[in-house]
């Protein structure tokens, strides 16, 4: 099997490699130095400010993410010989705020199972695993090993679950000699294993994506696992397989109510196409999770509840062994979209992560609903900032321009009094006629991005055929919101943060101006701030 694997690899990375030598061969010295400046100019264009990106190459979902000794730690699907999905590994970057990363030397590879496909990393404290020797706590890791040989055999048992363990603190890994920990149970989709500790029955609890459900497993020692149940019959979304699940306990706001959060991405499916992460709100009884009468009476109205609306923030998961101080979740989600991601006009790296995210719950009475903010650590970074208040706003009104702050590394808060009959549009332009336009919707009640006109779209049909929409949930007649801008991205939390939407866009030149036009009646602009983000 070993040799077997480590052929299929080496010769996928031979053919990378011929493909690339007789393309630089057939090109002329005009040509690469054109090529040259259009590197340049994508580096310049398109690196994200703050978005963590690899410094070269192909990044999919985020893995194992830990915090530990002040450091947070970012895993990810890396393929190390191309911009294209690949044989995967687990790169690893590590940050102090979850802002400003670093990244580190590939910190998992493929073995004689397979590929590493998507998964966890938990502390274990107590050296419930064993692992850990003198003195140092292991961080153990469980990941899906994906056999290429069985896929190609078209087989049904091509994904099993393997450990790993680490005792330099998430540097260095060593692979359990038992792997895998958990056979293929005759799922041809049987992966991404999310660990946590459950604190009440002294459990470790994993759940896992298994075609269109989710189960559930226990254990004392990360290494010998028992099914406990399953859930997803029946609820949610299943246009699409179900991936990189998650669970976790969350206190309710204003209250000594705790809920269990199910999260589950799916692809295809999403509300705008592609892929997405929906949720389920409900109870853990250390065997089984069931949604709540409240929640599940919702998801029978709406059916399915987004993360995020926009069609750019996949496979997020959150960071083990930290929540805030408010008892919230840390979150990031990768930025981009199975659609297109393949596809989209970057060259020397391809994908970026979303902002980090504190993650609430809320109730009102319409049920529960999850929250998303950017993370607090944010804030360090904000520099020169502009500000108006009490702006009528009646047709087009400019808001802002480059010679004001940045455009390209920004964070916009604002706030409109009684928008029930009164629709926004702000508009994000430059002097070549590109636009992003991004608003509500007063006769629908839904949120929208539009595009089409941001530049670049033409590498996938795709990629901007369709407006995205989100609905307003929440029923109050003021709004706020915040915006996040980053060269290539748009972050936007209404509500505070009831309704997210992320989406990417690769536009001919920086925006340059940010206005604001009035869709129906005139209305208050009562507070816009901008702050330009120093990086």
């Amino acid at each position: 099997m070993k040799n077997r694997v480590q052929k299929l690899i080496m010769a996928l990375m031979v053919m990378a490699f011929a493909t690339s030598c007789k393309e630089v061969k057939e090109k002329t010295n005009s040509e690469v130095n054109d090529e040259k400046i259009t590197m340049n100019s994508e580096e310049e264009m398109y690196r994200p400010n703050f978005h963590f990106t690899p410094k070269e190459n192909w990044m999919n979902d985020p893995n194992g993410m830990f915090f530990y000794n002040e450091y947070y730690h970012l895993y990810f699907q890396y393929y190390p010989e191309g911009n294209k999905w690949g044989p995967m590994h687990w790169g690893h970057a590590i940050s102090t705020d979850m802002i400003s990363w670093k990244e580190q030397p590939i910190a998992i590879y493929p073995d004689e199972l397979g590929y590493i496909f998507s998964g966890s990393a938990v502390v274990d404290h107590n050296n419930s695993s064993g692992f850990g020797k003198d003195g140092a706590i292991p961080i153990v890791a469980m990941f899906t090993s994906h056999d290429p040989i069985k896929e190609k055999e078209k087989k049904t048992d091509v994904e099993s679950q393997s450990i790993a363990y680490s005792l330099d603190e998430g540097l260095t890994w060593t692979k359990y000699r038992g792997n895998p920990v958990i056979k293929n149970q005759g799922d041809r989709d049987f992966r991404d294993p999310k660990v946590m500790w459950d604190e009440i029955r002294e459990q470790w609890v994993m759940v896992l994506a298994a075609g269109q459900k989710t189960l559930f497993y226990s254990s004392t020692n990360l290494k010998d696992w028992q099914l406990l149940s399953e859930f997803g019959e029946g609820v949610g979304n299943h246009d699409g397989v179900w991936e990189c699940p998650d669970l976790f306990p969350l206190p309710v706001d204003g209250s000594d109510e705790v809920k269990w959060v199910h999260l589950v991405s799916i692809n295809p499916g999403g509300p705008n196409g592609g892929s997405a992460t929906q949720y389920f709100i409900g109870d853990f009884d250390g065997k089984q999770f069931t949604m709540d009468p409240s929640f599940e009476k919702a998801i029978n109205k709406r059916h399915d509840f987004w993360v995020d609306f926009g069609r750019d923030n996949y496979a997020g998961v959150t960071w083990s062994n930290v929540t805030t101080s408010s008892g919230g979740k840390l979150f990031m989600g990768w930025m981009s979209n199975w659609d297109y991601a393949q596809v989209v006009p970057t060259e020397t790296w391809r994908s970026a992560m979303t902002i980090a995210r504190e993650l609430k719950l809320q109730k009102s009475d319409d049920g529960y609903v999850l929250t998303s903010l950017p993370v607090d650590e944010l804030n360090q970074y904000r520099g020169k900032k502009y500000k108006k208040e009490a702006i009528s706003v009646k047709g087009n009104v400019k808001l802002t321009d480059s010679k004001t702050v940045d455009l390209t590394k920004s964070e916009i808060n604002f706030a409109i009094a009684d928008i029930k009959n009164a629709g926004f549009k702000f508009t994000l332009s430059n002097s070549l006629g590109n636009e992003l336009v991004f608003g509500y919707n007063s006769s629908t009640t839904n949120f929208y991005i539009e595009r089409s006109k941001a530049g670049k779209t033409d590498f996938s049909e795709k990629f901007a055929n369709e407006t995205t929409t989100a609905p307003r949930t929440s029923n109050n007649t003021d709004l706020k919101g915040t915006i996040l801008l980053d060269k290539t991205s748009i972050e936007l939390f209404y509500d505070d943060g009831q309704t997210v939407m992320t989406e990417i866009f690769f536009p001919n030149a920086p925006f340059e101006m940010l206005s604001v036009d009035s869709e129906d009646n005139e209305f208050m602009l009562e507070h816009f701030e901008i702050h330009e983000l120093n990086f």
